[in-house]
């Protein structure tokens, strides 16, 4: 036996209106009570509600049921046809023709989808199969639409290393290798630098009603590229033209020939450079050298200021004098920090040693070598801080965090100053709006000037609750993705001295004695002390 559905047809006698109910077979459905009622309803006939459903429970047999004493109608075969709330499918149910009624012909059928409007993907084959064998109370459907094909978008594929990590080597008498290094990408004239694959816009899908469906937005891209850089003849990739080395930063793709002086000093003024530069010597005190590439320095640096929108690299080290900056969009790399106002770096940061300076590293700081130590200053990591001697033994004051990135720490305080201004402007403008507003509403008309200066500070305060809806949710960022960083480590190869401040994420501590080989760890809201 196959699987059908429960279903009801009406009989008309001389005597009263009747229903012939039908069981259901196999493990189809049984007759749903609120579709047939709906249909008594449609057809105006009466019907004890208690009765009918006595008789429709635990139905086994085919059973006839008593309505009431009026004869009526004999009903034609009709149908319930159901478009889905996307628009993409039309369900058609049909009903039983009375005992003797009319049936549906195919043709009237069609055309009542066409006064829906249901006009794309008629499933003849499941229409036809029903008007070859009649199936009642069952969903069939009877229109499909077609689901737009989503495209891909547009990307670049780069052919050198956009993520250099590699880090200082340490030789076997603890000593760190500045000088082989390998951070830079060299190329060759006409070496093929990057490739663009276009994007893929998709197809356009349709619903039943024939409304088409857009596919979603795609991102392009472009290739964008600085000096001695050429286009290929399809325009979908780009060739070096000269020997030297490639860059990416922020999205650009810069070829030059490393700019390479021997000091930077009086002879040579301050350098801002748009790819790379190598200083064969040193940077001299009060000296500003910029680059959107690296910088490498293979002596000194003073109480300069180096930044660099890749790595820096300083074979000997960096005496701040008090004064000195260091910022790198990448990397920083040097022998030793040593009184420097500010170290910043988007990446890691590896030295020897760190002494009465503030550094801080998106990712981690790593002070290993012979010395290896950390003494004085502030020295801040996103996630990790591996040295070999922390903190000093004539307790200067020393301070390590980790579990924030600083940088976004520094924009979570901006953003909050921002907010109060914000709301400090917000309750200046109010008052004013809120006694134009009565004004008017009482009838009172406002001079040209009154009104023009009521519409601007509405305008104000519009623009600056927009800023302020932004900004809250750039802050709810952040702290989400600050809870998320709040498990970083202070590793300690060595000592730790007494007075050493640790912080790891919102949560510090100072250390009471001295320790050796220990690491910290955040662990139930506290800061605890394992071992290594």
């Amino acid at each position: 036996m196959e699987m059908s559905n429960g279903y009801f047809q009406l009989i008309c006698k001389k005597d009263g209106s009747y229903l012939k109910l039908f069981p259901a077979a196999e493990d189809g459905e049984a007759i749903d009570v609120s579709e047939l009622t709906n249909y008594l309803m449609q057809k105006n006939i009466l019907y004890d509600l208690t009765a009918l459903n006595n008789a429709i429970r635990g139905l086994e047999e085919v059973t006839i049921f008593k309505l009431n004493d009026t004869p009526a109608n004999r009903e034609r075969e009709c149908c319930k046809v159901t478009i889905s709330p996307d628009k993409m499918q039309a369900v058609a149910r049909f009903f039983a023709p009375a005992e003797g009624g009319e049936l549906m012909t195919k043709e009237e059928f069609l055309n009542d989808l066409a006064q829906m409007k249901i006009v794309e993907g008629i499933r003849e084959d499941s229409i036809d199969s029903f008007f070859r064998k009649r199936t009642y109370c069952t969903d069939i459907i009877v229109a499909e639409g077609k689901e737009p094909r989503h495209g891909t978008d547009a990307r670049i594929e780069y052919y050198f290393n956009v993520d250099l990590k590699v880090k200082p080597t340490v030789k076997d008498d603890g000593s760190v290798d500045f000088f082989h290094l390998n951070t830079i990408n060299h190329c060759d004239k006409g070496d093929m630098l990057a490739k663009l694959i276009p994007e893929d816009a998709g197809e356009y899908g349709i619903n039943v009603l024939g409304e088409k469906i857009k596919p979603r937005d795609v991102h392009r891209a472009y290739l964008k590229f600085g000096k001695n850089i050429k286009l290929g003849d399809n325009s979908l990739e780009i060739y070096s033209e000269v020997n030297g080395h490639v860059t990416l930063v922020e999205g650009k793709v810069f070829v030059s020939n490393v700019f390479e002086v021997e000091n930077v000093d009086n002879n040579t003024g301050n350098v801002d450079y748009e790819g790379s530069i190598q200083v064969n010597g040193n940077i001299c005190e009060n000296f500003t050298v910029k680059a959107k590439g690296d910088v490498e320095i293979r002596g000194v640096v003073e109480g300069a200021y180096v930044e660099a929108g890749g790595d820096i690299i300083i074979a000997r080290g960096m005496n701040g004098m008090g004064k000195g900056t260091l910022k790198a969009g990448g990397n920083i790399v040097s022998k030793f920090l040593e009184n420097v106002k500010s170290v910043m770096a988007g990446g890691y940061i590896t030295t020897e040693s760190i002494l009465h300076s503030t550094v801080m590293a998106r990712s981690e700081v790593t002070v290993s070598g012979r010395r290896g130590f950390i003494t004085g200053g502030k020295v801040c990591a996103g996630n990790t801080i591996t040295v070999k001697t922390l903190g000093s033994s004539m307790g200067a004051d020393t301070i390590v965090e980790v579990g924030s990135d600083p940088s976004i720490k520094m924009r979570l305080q901006e953003l909050q100053t921002s907010g109060m201004e914000i709301n400090k402007i917000l309750r200046s403008i109010q008052p004013i709006i809120d006694a134009s507003n009565q004004k008017i509403a009482k009838g009172i008309k406002l001079e040209p000037e009154q009104l023009k200066y009521a519409l601007s500070l509405m305008k104000l305060r519009d623009a600056k609750n927009e800023q302020l809806r932004a900004e809250t949710k750039e802050m709810f960022d952040i702290e989400n993705e600050l809870g998320l960083m709040a498990a970083g480590q202070i590793i300690v190869t060595g000592e730790v001295y007494p007075g050493t401040k640790i912080c790891i994420g919102d949560i510090s501590t100072v250390v009471k004695s001295q320790s050796h080989y220990c690491r910290y760890i955040k662990e139930a809201g506290d800061i605890k002390m394992v071992g290594m």
